[in-house]
C-alpha cells in the first residue's frame, strides 16, 4: 500500500514564558501543493453521535472503537504510523489482540500522562488564543453510510470561531518530541484530517506540549485531496477487517509483535512446499540477497571500526568534524555463577525453577 505523501514543514513559534498576545502562537501547516488554497467545504455535514461516552466504561468504549477506524487509528490504517503497524491494528480490530495500553500510575505510561496533562494543555490553548473549548463526550461517526467505518473521538470542540472548530491536544516526551522538530508529524496530520472528514469541519488547531515545558500551536486546514487519499486507504484496510484477511506486514517492531501473536505455535513436523509458488520463491531470493548484503556491510563496518580503534589507541574519546567516539572500559561487575551453584546445590533447581515459554525462531536452513 502506498504511503501518503504530504509536506507538513512549518516554522513553529515557541511559546514565551512572559505574556503572549492572543492568537500569536498559531502556525499554519503547509500542504504538498502550496500554490493551491485548501478546498472550501460546507460545514453543514454533521457527524453522527454514535455513542455517548460520558458514562461509558473503558471496556465498552474499546468495544465500540472496534466497530470502525478512529482518528488515532487513521495513520496505522494508512500504513504511516511510527509505532503501530497495519497488521497490529488489524489484529486489534478483529479481536485477536488487545491494545495493551497501560493507564496505571506506576512506571512509564505515556497514555496516562497524556490524559492527565490534556486539560492543562487545553487551558494553555484557551489562554493563548482566546478561543473557548468544550468537551465532546461522544464517539462520532461519518454521516455517509458508505463511510460508516470512519469514527472519531475529539479532544475538544472550539466554540464561537468561524476560523477553526476542532482542538487536538498532544503531549510528547523526550523521544516523541523529535518527531515534532519539522512541524506537525505526518501521522498526527493524518489523524486531524480524519477528524475533519468525519465532522465536516474546515480547520483544527493542534496544541502540543513538548517535554513538559514547551508548548506550540499549529493550525491544520482541511485538505480534500488528502482526505480522499485517507478515505481510500481506510476503506481498503476495513476490507481486510471485514474479510478477516491479514494485511501484508511491514518492517516494524509492531508487525513483528503481531506476527508472534498471530502464529505463536507451529504444528510439529508440518511442512509447506513453496517450490511452485513464484511469489514465495521471489521473496526467499530477496531474503538471501539481503542477508548476503548485510553480511558484507557488517564486514565493511567492522573493518572501519577496527581501523579507528587502532588510531584511538589508549585514549577514551576521539573527536571528529562531525561527531565523536567514546571507547571506554565498563566497570567491573559481579554476577552469580548459576552453573556452579546448581552443581553444588542441585536441589535449588527444583525449588526455584521457572519455566520460560519458548518462541519461534526464524532460521534459513540452506540456500
Amino acid at each position: 500500500m502506498n504511503m501518503i505523501a504530504l509536506n507538513t514543514n512549518t516554522q513553529p513559534r515557541q511559546a514565551k514564558r512572559t505574556t503572549v498576545k492572543r492568537k500569536s502562537a498559531v502556525v499554519k501547516t503547509k500542504h504538498m501543493d502550496t500554490t493551491d488554497k485548501p478546498a472550501q467545504v460546507s460545514t453543514s455535514t454533521t457527524a453522527k453521535r454514535l455513542v455517548n461516552t460520558k458514562d461509558l466504561s473503558r471496556e465498552d468504549w474499546l468495544q465500540v472503537r472496534r466497530q470502525g477506524i478512529g482518528s488515532s487509528d487513521a495513520a496505522a490504517a494508512c500504513g504511516i504510523h511510527p509505532y503501530l503497524s497495519m497488521l497490529e491494528l488489524w489484529m486489534i480490530k478483529t479481536g485477536r489482540m488487545s491494545s495493551d495500553i497501560d493507564e496505571s500510575i506506576e512506571g512509564y505510561s505515556p497514555l496516562y500522562w497524556g490524559n492527565t496533562l490534556e486539560p492543562m494543555v487545553a487551558k494553555y490553548y484557551q489562554e493563548h488564543t482566546g478561543n473557548k473549548v468544550r468537551r465532546v463526550n461522544a464517539i462520532l461517526q461519518h454521516p455517509d453510510p458508505d463511510k460508516h467505518f470512519m469514527l472519531a473521538n475529539l479532544d475538544y470542540a472550539i466554540t464561537g470561531s468561524d476560523e477553526v472548530q476542532v482542538l487536538e491536544c498532544k503531549t510528547a516526551g523526550e523521544h516523541g518530541a523529535k518527531l515534532w522538530k519539522q512541524g506537525v508529524p505526518l501521522y498526527v496530520t493524518c489523524q486531524v484530517q480524519h477528524q475533519l472528514a468525519v465532522t465536516g469541519k474546515t480547520a483544527a488547531h493542534i496544541c502540543v506540549l513538548l517535554c513538559g515545558h514547551e508548548a506550540k500551536i499549529y493550525k491544520v486546514e482541511r485538505d480534500e485531496r488528502l482526505i480522499e487519499s485517507i478515505m481510500e486507504h481506510e476503506r481498503l484496510f476495513w476490507q481486510y477487517v471485514e474479510t478477516d484477511t491479514p494485511p501484508i506486514p511491514d518492517h516494524s517492531e509492531s508487525a513483528a509483535r503481531a506476527l508472534k501473536q498471530l502464529y505463536p505455535k507451529p504444528e510439529p513436523n508440518r511442512k509447506i512446499d513453496f517450490k511452485d509458488d513464484t511469489g514465495a520463491n521471489k521473496l526467499f531470493e530477496q531474503l538471501l540477497s539481503y542477508r548476503d548484503y548485510m553480511q558484507e556491510l557488517e564486514q565493511r563496518h567492522d573493518q572501519v571500526k577496527h581501523q579507528l580503534q587502532s588510531l584511538i589507541k589508549d585514549h577514551e574519546v576521539a573527536v571528529f568534524d562531525k561527531g565523536a567516539i567514546s571507547w571506554k572500559r565498563s566497570k567491573d561487575s559481579v554476577s552469580l555463577d548459576t552453573k556452579a551453584v546448581i552443581k553444588a546445590h542441585p536441589e535449588l533447581l527444583t525449588q526455584f525453577s521457572k519455566t520460560r515459554q519458548g518462541s519461534r525462531r526464524f532460521v534459513v536452513l540452506n540456500d
